[in-house]
Protein backbone atom coordinates (compact mmCIF):
# COMPACT_ATOMS: atom_id res chain seq x y z
CA UNK A 1 0.00 0.00 0.00
CA UNK A 2 0.70 4.09 -0.91
CA UNK A 3 2.09 5.93 1.67
CA UNK A 4 -1.05 8.31 0.27
CA UNK A 5 -3.17 5.51 0.23
CA UNK A 6 -2.14 5.26 4.24
CA UNK A 7 -2.56 8.56 4.76
CA UNK A 8 -5.41 8.94 3.12
CA UNK A 9 -7.40 6.22 5.07
CA UNK A 10 -6.10 7.04 8.20
CA UNK A 11 -6.78 10.83 7.70
CA UNK A 12 -10.53 9.77 6.85
CA UNK A 13 -10.66 6.99 10.21
CA UNK A 14 -9.45 10.74 12.30
CA UNK A 15 -12.62 12.73 11.04
CA UNK A 16 -14.80 9.86 12.08
CA UNK A 17 -13.71 9.60 15.09
CA UNK A 18 -13.55 13.61 15.85
CA UNK A 19 -16.69 14.12 14.66
CA UNK A 20 -18.47 11.45 16.56
CA UNK A 21 -16.29 12.35 19.67
CA UNK A 22 -16.64 16.46 19.60
CA UNK A 23 -19.54 17.19 17.27
CA UNK A 24 -22.23 14.79 17.87
CA UNK A 25 -21.92 14.99 21.69
CA UNK A 26 -22.86 18.96 21.41
CA UNK A 27 -25.60 18.02 18.78
CA UNK A 28 -27.00 14.93 21.29
CA UNK A 29 -26.56 17.76 24.09
CA UNK A 30 -28.45 20.61 22.55
CA UNK A 31 -30.92 18.01 21.13
CA UNK A 32 -32.03 16.81 24.48
CA UNK A 33 -32.23 20.51 25.72
CA UNK A 34 -34.16 21.55 23.00
CA UNK A 35 -36.83 18.63 23.10
CA UNK A 36 -37.18 19.49 27.03
CA UNK A 37 -37.94 23.10 26.41
CA UNK A 38 -40.33 22.10 23.59
CA UNK A 39 -42.18 20.07 25.74
CA UNK A 40 -42.64 22.68 28.32
CA UNK A 41 -43.85 25.40 26.06
CA UNK A 42 -46.40 22.73 24.32
CA UNK A 43 -47.54 21.98 28.01
CA UNK A 44 -49.14 25.42 28.20
CA UNK A 45 -52.63 25.50 27.72
CA UNK A 46 -52.48 27.80 24.69
CA UNK A 47 -50.57 25.01 22.79
CA UNK A 48 -51.84 22.05 24.77
CA UNK A 49 -55.71 22.30 22.98
CA UNK A 50 -54.20 22.05 19.31
CA UNK A 51 -54.41 18.75 17.79
CA UNK A 52 -51.43 18.63 16.27
CA UNK A 53 -49.36 19.44 18.88
CA UNK A 54 -50.35 16.43 20.62
CA UNK A 55 -48.63 15.00 17.56
CA UNK A 56 -45.92 16.85 17.66
CA UNK A 57 -45.51 15.69 21.63
CA UNK A 58 -45.24 12.46 20.76
CA UNK A 59 -42.53 12.89 18.48
CA UNK A 60 -40.62 14.75 20.82
CA UNK A 61 -40.61 11.66 22.93
CA UNK A 62 -40.10 9.35 20.28
CA UNK A 63 -37.04 11.82 19.11
CA UNK A 64 -35.78 11.45 22.81
CA UNK A 65 -35.75 8.07 23.48
CA UNK A 66 -33.74 7.56 19.70
CA UNK A 67 -31.63 10.15 21.21
CA UNK A 68 -31.13 9.14 24.66
CA UNK A 69 -30.40 5.05 23.24
CA UNK A 70 -29.46 5.21 19.81
CA UNK A 71 -27.53 8.79 19.40
CA UNK A 72 -25.60 8.05 22.67
CA UNK A 73 -24.33 4.62 21.80
CA UNK A 74 -23.11 5.84 18.03
CA UNK A 75 -21.44 8.39 20.58
CA UNK A 76 -19.51 5.73 22.68
CA UNK A 77 -19.23 3.31 19.27
CA UNK A 78 -17.82 5.66 16.96
CA UNK A 79 -16.18 7.90 18.84
CA UNK A 80 -14.70 6.17 22.06
CA UNK A 81 -14.63 2.76 20.46
CA UNK A 82 -16.97 1.89 23.76
CA UNK A 83 -18.56 -1.36 22.36
CA UNK A 84 -20.84 -2.86 25.18
CA UNK A 85 -23.45 -4.02 22.61
CA UNK A 86 -20.38 -6.60 21.05
CA UNK A 87 -20.31 -8.14 24.69
CA UNK A 88 -23.94 -8.32 25.93
CA UNK A 89 -26.40 -9.80 24.76
CA UNK A 90 -29.23 -7.61 25.80
CA UNK A 91 -27.50 -4.24 25.04
CA UNK A 92 -26.86 -5.81 21.25
CA UNK A 93 -30.74 -6.32 20.82
CA UNK A 94 -31.78 -2.86 22.87
CA UNK A 95 -29.09 -1.05 20.40
CA UNK A 96 -30.97 -2.21 17.33
CA UNK A 97 -34.58 -2.81 17.84
CA UNK A 98 -34.51 0.86 19.73
CA UNK A 99 -33.26 2.42 16.88
CA UNK A 100 -35.67 0.98 14.20
CA UNK A 101 -38.43 1.28 16.77
CA UNK A 102 -37.83 4.69 17.48
CA UNK A 103 -37.00 6.29 14.10
CA UNK A 104 -40.03 4.41 12.56
CA UNK A 105 -42.62 6.05 15.20
CA UNK A 106 -41.38 9.19 14.85
CA UNK A 107 -41.79 9.39 11.12
CA UNK A 108 -45.09 7.76 10.92
CA UNK A 109 -46.29 10.04 13.71
CA UNK A 110 -44.95 12.79 11.10
CA UNK A 111 -47.44 11.46 8.91
CA UNK A 112 -50.50 11.76 11.17
CA UNK A 113 -50.07 15.39 12.08
CA UNK A 114 -49.78 15.53 8.09
CA UNK A 115 -53.03 14.25 8.02
CA UNK A 116 -54.19 16.32 10.90
CA UNK A 117 -52.91 19.32 8.97
CA UNK A 118 -55.07 17.95 5.94
CA UNK A 119 -58.16 17.72 8.08
CA UNK A 120 -57.95 21.07 9.84
CA UNK A 121 -57.19 22.98 6.20
CA UNK A 122 -60.59 21.30 4.63
CA UNK A 123 -63.06 23.82 3.61
CA UNK A 124 -65.74 21.18 4.32
CA UNK A 125 -66.91 21.42 7.63
CA UNK A 126 -67.69 17.86 8.03
CA UNK A 127 -64.20 16.77 7.31
CA UNK A 128 -62.67 19.25 9.66
CA UNK A 129 -64.55 17.24 12.48
CA UNK A 130 -62.10 14.53 11.83
CA UNK A 131 -59.30 16.38 13.71
CA UNK A 132 -59.97 15.30 16.65
CA UNK A 133 -58.19 13.81 20.29
CA UNK A 134 -60.09 11.14 20.19
CA UNK A 135 -59.01 9.73 16.44
CA UNK A 136 -55.21 11.20 17.27
CA UNK A 137 -55.42 8.60 20.39
CA UNK A 138 -56.75 6.02 18.85
CA UNK A 139 -53.95 6.65 15.42
CA UNK A 140 -50.70 6.89 18.13
CA UNK A 141 -51.99 4.04 19.64
CA UNK A 142 -52.57 1.48 16.43
CA UNK A 143 -49.45 2.74 15.39
CA UNK A 144 -47.05 2.29 18.33
CA UNK A 145 -48.46 -0.89 18.36
CA UNK A 146 -48.23 -1.92 15.13
CA UNK A 147 -44.14 -0.92 14.90
CA UNK A 148 -43.65 -2.37 18.40
CA UNK A 149 -45.28 -5.90 17.12
CA UNK A 150 -43.57 -5.88 13.81
CA UNK A 151 -40.13 -5.29 15.01
CA UNK A 152 -39.79 -8.35 17.29
CA UNK A 153 -38.24 -10.09 14.47
CA UNK A 154 -35.00 -8.09 15.57
CA UNK A 155 -34.65 -9.16 19.23
CA UNK A 156 -35.13 -12.77 17.51
CA UNK A 157 -32.93 -12.83 14.53
CA UNK A 158 -29.59 -9.78 15.91
CA UNK A 159 -27.36 -11.33 18.08
CA UNK A 160 -23.46 -11.39 18.77
CA UNK A 161 -21.39 -13.18 15.97
CA UNK A 162 -18.32 -14.17 15.58
CA UNK A 163 -17.65 -12.52 12.39
CA UNK A 164 -13.42 -13.53 12.56
CA UNK A 165 -11.86 -15.36 14.76
CA UNK A 166 -11.88 -14.02 18.81
CA UNK A 167 -13.48 -11.10 17.29
CA UNK A 168 -17.65 -10.66 18.00
CA UNK A 169 -19.92 -8.24 16.38
CA UNK A 170 -23.60 -7.27 16.88
CA UNK A 171 -25.06 -7.78 13.76
CA UNK A 172 -28.36 -9.27 12.19
CA UNK A 173 -28.52 -13.10 11.51
CA UNK A 174 -25.22 -13.86 8.89
CA UNK A 175 -28.04 -15.26 6.78
CA UNK A 176 -28.42 -13.37 3.35
CA UNK A 177 -31.72 -13.23 2.83
CA UNK A 178 -32.56 -11.70 6.11
CA UNK A 179 -29.84 -8.12 5.69
CA UNK A 180 -31.31 -7.98 2.64
CA UNK A 181 -34.70 -8.19 3.54
CA UNK A 182 -33.75 -5.63 6.35
CA UNK A 183 -32.38 -3.29 3.90
CA UNK A 184 -34.78 -3.06 1.24
CA UNK A 185 -37.36 -2.82 4.05
CA UNK A 186 -35.32 0.40 4.95
CA UNK A 187 -35.15 1.82 1.73
CA UNK A 188 -38.77 1.08 1.05
CA UNK A 189 -40.38 2.15 4.05
CA UNK A 190 -37.73 5.62 3.75
CA UNK A 191 -39.24 6.57 0.24
CA UNK A 192 -42.97 5.74 0.45
CA UNK A 193 -42.64 7.96 3.75
CA UNK A 194 -40.84 10.21 2.45
CA UNK A 195 -43.40 10.51 -0.80
CA UNK A 196 -46.31 10.36 1.84
CA UNK A 197 -45.12 13.45 3.87
CA UNK A 198 -44.67 15.33 0.35
CA UNK A 199 -48.22 14.73 -1.05
CA UNK A 200 -50.21 15.45 2.32
CA UNK A 201 -48.04 18.68 2.70
CA UNK A 202 -48.80 19.82 -0.57
CA UNK A 203 -52.71 19.10 -0.63
CA UNK A 204 -52.28 20.94 2.86
CA UNK A 205 -50.86 24.11 1.84
CA UNK A 206 -53.35 23.76 -0.97
CA UNK A 207 -56.60 23.79 0.76
CA UNK A 208 -55.11 26.71 2.72
CA UNK A 209 -54.63 28.82 -0.35
CA UNK A 210 -58.30 28.11 -1.52
CA UNK A 211 -59.27 29.51 1.81
CA UNK A 212 -57.54 32.42 1.25
CA UNK A 213 -58.33 32.80 -1.95
CA UNK A 214 -62.06 33.28 -0.72
CA UNK A 215 -63.71 36.66 -1.64
CA UNK A 216 -63.58 38.97 2.01
CA UNK A 217 -67.48 39.43 1.30
CA UNK A 218 -67.89 35.62 1.24
CA UNK A 219 -66.15 35.23 4.92
CA UNK A 220 -69.64 34.69 6.75
CA UNK A 221 -68.35 32.94 9.90
CA UNK A 222 -64.81 33.21 11.68
CA UNK A 223 -63.85 29.39 12.30
CA UNK A 224 -60.97 26.81 11.72
CA UNK A 225 -57.39 28.22 10.96
CA UNK A 226 -55.80 30.68 13.05
CA UNK A 227 -51.96 31.96 12.86
CA UNK A 228 -51.04 29.78 15.30
CA UNK A 229 -52.82 26.73 12.94
CA UNK A 230 -50.54 28.15 9.77
CA UNK A 231 -47.64 28.02 11.81
CA UNK A 232 -48.16 24.56 12.81
CA UNK A 233 -48.38 23.39 9.38
CA UNK A 234 -45.21 25.25 8.32
CA UNK A 235 -43.55 23.55 11.11
CA UNK A 236 -44.67 20.41 10.31
CA UNK A 237 -43.65 20.65 6.56
CA UNK A 238 -40.19 21.96 7.40
CA UNK A 239 -40.01 18.78 9.57
CA UNK A 240 -40.59 16.59 7.23
CA UNK A 241 -38.28 18.57 4.71
CA UNK A 242 -35.35 17.90 7.49
CA UNK A 243 -36.31 14.14 7.82
CA UNK A 244 -36.74 13.50 4.17
CA UNK A 245 -32.84 15.43 3.43
CA UNK A 246 -31.09 13.58 6.25
CA UNK A 247 -32.31 10.21 5.99
CA UNK A 248 -32.57 8.74 2.41
CA UNK A 249 -29.32 9.30 1.67
CA UNK A 250 -28.31 7.34 4.51
CA UNK A 251 -30.85 4.26 3.85
CA UNK A 252 -29.91 4.41 -0.07
CA UNK A 253 -26.34 3.89 0.44
CA UNK A 254 -27.56 1.00 2.97
CA UNK A 255 -28.74 -0.54 -0.12
CA UNK A 256 -25.58 0.05 -2.04
CA UNK A 257 -23.46 -1.73 0.45
CA UNK A 258 -25.36 -4.67 1.08
CA UNK A 259 -26.11 -5.06 -3.15
CA UNK A 260 -21.98 -4.83 -3.03
CA UNK A 261 -21.28 -6.59 -0.22
CA UNK A 262 -19.34 -9.42 -1.37
CA UNK A 263 -17.14 -7.78 -4.18
CA UNK A 264 -13.81 -7.28 -3.55
CA UNK A 265 -12.35 -4.26 -2.77
CA UNK A 266 -8.75 -2.30 -1.71
CA UNK A 267 -7.99 -1.16 1.70
CA UNK A 268 -8.59 2.45 0.66
CA UNK A 269 -11.72 1.64 -0.94
CA UNK A 270 -13.03 -0.21 2.08
CA UNK A 271 -11.70 2.93 4.34
CA UNK A 272 -14.01 5.38 1.89
CA UNK A 273 -16.92 3.31 2.29
CA UNK A 274 -16.58 3.00 5.75
CA UNK A 275 -16.51 6.79 5.82
CA UNK A 276 -19.45 7.30 3.65
CA UNK A 277 -21.46 4.92 5.97
CA UNK A 278 -21.01 6.27 9.28
CA UNK A 279 -20.93 9.96 8.18
CA UNK A 280 -24.54 8.88 6.51
CA UNK A 281 -25.32 7.57 9.67
CA UNK A 282 -24.03 10.77 11.40
CA UNK A 283 -26.14 13.31 9.25
CA UNK A 284 -29.22 10.49 10.29
CA UNK A 285 -29.21 11.24 14.20
CA UNK A 286 -29.68 15.06 13.12
CA UNK A 287 -33.58 15.34 12.81
CA UNK A 288 -33.69 13.68 16.04
CA UNK A 289 -32.21 16.57 17.59
CA UNK A 290 -33.65 19.59 15.38
CA UNK A 291 -37.22 19.72 16.50
CA UNK A 292 -37.10 22.89 18.86
CA UNK A 293 -34.76 24.71 16.39
CA UNK A 294 -37.22 24.29 13.34
CA UNK A 295 -39.83 25.72 15.82
CA UNK A 296 -37.11 28.59 16.80
CA UNK A 297 -37.11 29.56 13.25
CA UNK A 298 -40.56 28.77 11.86
CA UNK A 299 -43.20 29.88 14.25
CA UNK A 300 -43.79 33.46 15.79
CA UNK A 301 -46.12 32.42 18.01
CA UNK A 302 -43.73 29.56 19.42
CA UNK A 303 -40.94 32.10 19.73
CA UNK A 304 -43.01 34.95 21.63
CA UNK A 305 -44.16 31.83 24.17
CA UNK A 306 -40.58 30.89 24.67
CA UNK A 307 -39.81 34.53 25.27
CA UNK A 308 -42.23 35.56 28.07
CA UNK A 309 -40.91 31.77 29.48
CA UNK A 310 -37.47 33.37 29.53
CA UNK A 311 -38.37 36.59 30.81
CA UNK A 312 -40.34 34.46 33.60
CA UNK A 313 -37.34 32.55 34.43
CA UNK A 314 -35.31 35.44 35.06
CA UNK A 315 -37.37 37.09 37.07
CA UNK A 316 -37.73 40.00 35.08
CA UNK A 317 -40.55 42.27 34.01
CA UNK A 318 -42.14 41.87 30.40
CA UNK A 319 -44.01 44.29 28.28
CA UNK A 320 -46.72 41.49 27.14
CA UNK A 321 -45.77 40.42 23.78
CA UNK A 322 -48.94 40.37 21.27
CA UNK A 323 -50.00 36.90 20.39
CA UNK A 324 -51.68 37.15 16.88
CA UNK A 325 -53.36 34.05 17.24
CA UNK A 326 -55.40 34.52 20.66
CA UNK A 327 -57.29 37.75 18.75
CA UNK A 328 -60.53 37.53 17.95
CA UNK A 329 -59.55 37.59 13.84
CA UNK A 330 -57.78 34.85 12.43
CA UNK A 331 -56.38 35.55 9.04
CA UNK A 332 -57.72 32.09 7.90
CA UNK A 333 -61.53 32.12 7.12
CA UNK A 334 -64.03 29.38 6.05
CA UNK A 335 -67.16 29.83 3.69
CA UNK A 336 -70.33 29.25 5.26
CA UNK A 337 -73.04 28.49 2.94
CA UNK A 338 -75.63 31.34 3.11
CA UNK A 339 -79.24 29.82 3.97
CA UNK A 340 -81.80 31.39 1.58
Amino acid sequence: MSSSASYSIQLLNTSIIYLYRYVLPVIYVFGNIGNLLTALLFAKKSWRKKVCVFYFNIVLVSNTCFNNSTTLASIFISGFHINLQNSNLFLCKFYLYSAYLFSTLSFTTLILASIDRLLISSQNVDTRLYSSKRLAYFSISINTCVWCIFFIHILIKVSIEEVYTNYFLCFYDLSSSYYHFVSYFSLVFGCCVCLLMIILSIFAFKNVRRIRAVPQQQRQQIRTMTKKDFQLLRCLFAHDIVFIVFSIGSASFTVYQTATRNQTRTPLQSAIITFINNFGTFLRLIPYCASFYIFVAVSRSFRNELKRTIYKICGKGLVPIREEENKQENIFNVVTPVVS
